[in-house]
């Protein structure tokens, strides 16, 4: 009989256990979680915290009472492990209730400890309105001080999921909000001219969003608050009332009464670490791609774990509930006698911002530029459904990919509707070792209620085939700013355009409709840049110039991309 003790109760060390348990009904699993609660919703917590959700038991997929019922897996909850003899092959418990501890055997580990929020050495920080979230007490920590302070103002310190999602639930209670990130961007994974619509989102529901802005110093200011006799309060909820005086690396200060610290996670490796386990190069625990450790009965699984980025194969840390689901599941295949390898992370990932969805799998062009990769982008903006049926939204959509070979590098999107859907799609194509060629014949639902008869990955490969058969020269709304004398900048957007949506100083206008008859108000001795509004008129002027003997590059993306990456 196989003994399979698994460490973390979550994502990973949850689907392990009961992909153990179908896979046989005669193993003993034993799983341990050093806290109150295993298999929670861990990405639903910040909108219980908002309302979204409104039922803390929905949460809750299951108790260790549920998974002894269905997949007769004895779950230990308060029990953490403190220590691996990996000679004798058995590990030390610690009970979180009364401190007693004893050691328990395995065949086979499983370690999934997830990572723990990154909170930097800030003086001051260590204070009771100052919070991260992990977990299910770490939410009500949070709810508590939201009741007994009477929060008015929120600062949210890091502009990743976590954050960005804190930042619209304080929003949806009715608090005032800052936004601070470190960085000039929120949203990492996505690269800056696509996080600019994430930024004006956020702007225009009135949050104070500060970029490259750290947090300096915190100053706990307690206020007297005497609890009255009827109120029912009990001493220790009578210390959090007070704000917070926060000093930033601007010098500016501001007064907040909660702080909220989601400045990133790190792989929890302590007990691997203790144990004499590889520990990788970028410090998440070293695992091959059965999910072993440098120990082979030992797996690993999760957000404490390297894993191979799917489009390299180097290692990578990506903290995603979707690969610790799948990690764990293809451990327990591996422990009772499979053999399943993992095939790497694309870090597919979406994030709602308001009434946006921001989302992007694969490599974004930080990565690839810091990684000294060739590559090309596109950017399309066209309509997550027919233009003329209601509701249409624009779809904001950023491909990369290898110029030579067509090789898919990453994609980005962002938008009110249907961003889902195309990287769902990209994440499909990518995996599938698809190029930009083959992405041309996808054949996509339309209806006018649903899509288009192009739809924007089709559109987004047209031109990135355009772009490698020499049909289209591109230009870029980073190399606008420095052009040369021997280069025009043509508008060919209808004036009416130009008053409401901007310009780019020093443009002609010369509107598309018009270019046949007015061509010869171009000098045939430079170059002609042209730009529209998304890129599909630029095209078609660009065509017509060249076809004309005239030197010309359009702006990829249009007038909308430059627009947003410089906002």
């Amino acid at each position: 009989m196989t003994k399979i003790v698994i460490v973390g109760g979550v994502a990973g060390g949850a689907s392990a256990a009961a992909r153990a348990r179908r896979l046989s009904e005669d193993a003993e699993i034993i799983m341990f979680e050093r806290g109150e609660f295993v298999s929670f919703a861990n990405c639903g917590l910040p909108y219980h915290i908002g309302g979204d959700i409104k039922e803390r038991s929905k949460l809750l997929l299951q108790t260790p009472e549920s998974f002894l019922a269905r997949f007769n897996v004895d779950v230990r909850t308060m029990n953490e492990v403190i220590s691996i003899n990996r000679e004798e092959k058995s590990v030390t418990v610690r009970s979180m209730l009364d401190g007693s501890e004893y050691t328990e055997n395995y065949d086979f580990l499983l370690i999934s400890p997830g990572a723990a929020p990154v909170v930097p050495p800030i003086p001051g920080v260590d204070n009771p309105l100052t919070h991260s979230l992990r977990n299910i007490p770490d939410m009500d920590k949070i709810l508590h001080t939201i009741e007994m302070n009477n929060v008015e103002h929120a600062t949210v310190v890091g502009g990743g999921f976590i954050g960005l999602e804190m930042m619209e639930a304080f929003h949806q209670r009715g608090i005032k909000t800052t936004l601070l990130e470190l960085a000039d961007q929120v949203m990492t994974p996505v690269d800056k001219e696509m996080a600019g619509f994430a930024h004006a989102e956020i702007r225009s529901h009135g949050v104070d969003l500060r970029l490259s802005t750290a947090l300096s110093a915190v100053e706990y200011v307690p206020e007297a608050h005497i609890a009255s006799e009827d109120s029912g309060e009990d001493a220790a909820h009578q210390h959090i009332h007070g704000h917070l005086d926060l000093t930033l690396s601007n010098g500016d200060t501001l007064k907040t009464d909660i702080l909220i610290m989601a400045v990133g996670v790190r792989p929890e490796i302590k007990l691997a670490q203790e144990a004499g386990l590889k520990i990788g190069e970028l410090g998440g625990i070293w695992t091959n791609s059965s999910m072993q450790t440098s120990d082979p009965a030992i797996y690993a699984v999760g957000d404490a774990i390297e894993e191979a980025d799917f489009v390299t194969g180097d290692a990578t840390l990506v903290p995603l509930a979707g690969p610790a689901n799948r990690q764990g599941r293809m451990a327990a295949d591996n422990m009772l006698g499979r053999n399943e390898t993992y095939q790497g992370t694309q870090g597919t990932a979406i994030c709602k911002i308001f009434d946006l969805a921001v989302a992007s799998t694969g490599k974004n062009e930080k990565q690839l530029k810091r990684e000294g990769t060739n590559y090309e982008k596109v950017y399309v903006h066209t309509a997550s459904h027919a233009s003329y049926y209601p509701g249409a939204e624009i779809v904001s959509f950023k491909m990369l990919f290898d110029p030579q070979s067509g090789k898919i590098f990453g994609a980005q999107a962002v938008g009110k509707d249907g961003v889902d859907k195309r990287i769902d799609v990209m994440a499909v194509a990518q995996r599938a070792s698809m190029t930009v060629e083959q992405l041309q014949h996808l054949e996509l639902t339309y209806a006018p209620p649903y899509g288009s008869a192009k739809d924007v990955i089709n559109q987004a490969a047209f031109v990135a085939s355009n772009i490698m058969k020499g049909d289209a020269t591109a230009i870029h709304f980073d190399e606008i700013e420095n052009l040369s004398e021997d280069q025009v900048l043509l508008d060919v957007r209808n004036p009416g355009e130009l008053e409401n949506m901007g310009y780019i100083e020093g443009a002609l206008n010369i509107p598309v409709d018009q270019l046949r008859n007015r061509m010869n108000e171009l000098p045939k001795d430079k170059e002609i840049v042209i730009y529209c509004a998304v890129g599909l008129r630029g095209n078609v002027a660009y065509r017509q110039l060249v076809n004309n003997g005239y030197m010309a590059r359009n702006l990829i993306g249009g007038f909308r991309t430059y627009k947003f990456a410089k906002a």
